[in-house]
C-alpha cells in the first residue's frame, strides 16, 4: 500500500478530527502529500490544514487552486466533512435542517464539481465520499441526517458514470457506529422534555450515542479508504465492518416495511 500512496496529493474535508484526522495522519505516514480543511483550527503538523467552512464556496475554490498551483496535481479528494442533528422532526428548527443539508450534501456536490478539473489531470483521480449506514437504514429522530447520507450515496453513483471518461473513480464509504467526536458534536433538537413523547425521543438518542461510543475507532474506516485509493478498480459502494456488510444486502432483499419494523424495535424506546 505504501508504494501506491506515496507521493499522491490528497485533499480531505473535515480534517481536524475523527475520521478525517485519522485518515490525514495515516496517509501522511504512508508518504502522501496531504492537505485538509476544517471549520476549527487544526493543530496537526504532519499536513497542511486550512481553516474554512466547506460551505464557503469562493474560499474553497481559492484553496483548491492554491494547492494545485503548489503541487501541480491533485490525485484524491475526500468529502468527509459533516455532522449530525437528532430529535423529532416536528421540533427541529428550519435553519438546522437547511444548515445540515448544506454541509452534508450540498457541499459534497459543490466541492466535487470544483475538484474534478484538477482530478482530470491526474489520469487516475479518485473522489471518495463518506456516507453512512444511516443512509441505507434510516434512523428515527435522525431523519434529516439519514436523508443527507442517502443523498450522498445516490449522488456518488450518478457521478461515477459522469467522470468515468476522465479516468476518475468514485467510491462512497458507509461507516456504521464509530467512536469519534461525532457523537459529542451532534446537535440535539427538541422542544419540551416533560411529556412522554419527548422522553422517548431522548431515550432513543441515548441508545444511538451508546452504540457509537461502544463502537470501534476510525481505523477501520481509514483502512477501507486507503484501499479505495490504491485499488485499480475500487468499489463504488462499500460498508465498513462485518455486521454492516451483512446489513446492506439484507436491506436490499427484505421488504421495506419489515426493515422499518426492525429499526423501530431497535431504536424507538418507550419512556416508562
Amino acid at each position: 500500500m505504501k508504494n501506491k500512496i506515496a507521493g499522491k496529493v490528497v485533499f480531505i474535508t473535515g480534517a481536524s478530527s475523527g475520521i478525517g484526522l485519522a485518515l490525514a495522519n495515516k496517509l501522511t505516514s504512508l508518504g502522501a502529500i496531504v492537505y485538509g480543511v476544517a471549520r476549527s483550527k487544526c493543530q496537526e503538523k504532519g499536513f497542511v490544514c486550512y481553516e474554512c467552512d466547506v460551505n464557503d464556496s469562493e474560499k474553497m475554490e481559492q484553496i483548491l487552486k492554491e494547492v494545485f498551483e503548489k503541487e501541480g496535481r491533485l490525485d484524491v479528494f475526500v468529502n468527509n466533512a459533516g455532522y449530525g442533528i437528532a430529535g423529532a422532526i416536528c421540533t427541529t428548527q428550519t435553519k438546522s435542517i437547511y444548515d445540515l443539508v448544506d454541509t452534508n450534501l450540498s457541499a459534497v456536490i459543490n466541492l466535487s464539481a470544483k475538484a474534478i478539473p484538477y482530478l482530470k489531470q491526474s489520469k487516475d483521480g479518485r473522489i471518495i465520499n463518506i456516507s453512512s449506514i444511516g443512509g441505507i437504514v434510516p434512523l428515527p429522530y435522525q431523519a434529516v441526517y439519514s436523508a443527507t447520507k442517502a443523498g450522498v450515496d445516490i449522488f456518488s453513483r450518478a457521478l461515477a458514470n459522469e467522470v468515468k471518461p476522465f479516468g476518475i473513480k468514485v467510491s462512497v464509504v458507509m461507516p456504521g457506529d464509530i467512536k469519534t467526536g461525532f457523537t459529542a458534536n451532534r446537535k440535539i433538537e427538541g422542544g419540551k422534555t416533560d411529556d412522554e413523547y419527548s422522553k422517548s425521543v431522548a431515550l432513543s438518542i441515548k441508545k444511538v450515542e451508546k452504540d457509537e461510543q461502544t463502537g470501534k475507532g476510525p481505523e477501520g474506516v481509514v483502512k477501507v479508504i486507503c484501499k479505495a485509493i490504491t485499488k485499480k478498480n475500487p468499489p463504488l459502494k462499500v460498508s465498513v465492518g462485518f455486521w454492516y456488510k451483512c446489513v446492506t444486502p439484507l436491506v436490499r432483499f427484505l421488504p421495506t416495511k419489515m426493515v422499518n419494523w426492525i429499526v423501530e424495535k431497535s431504536y424507538c424506546k418507550k419512556a416508562k
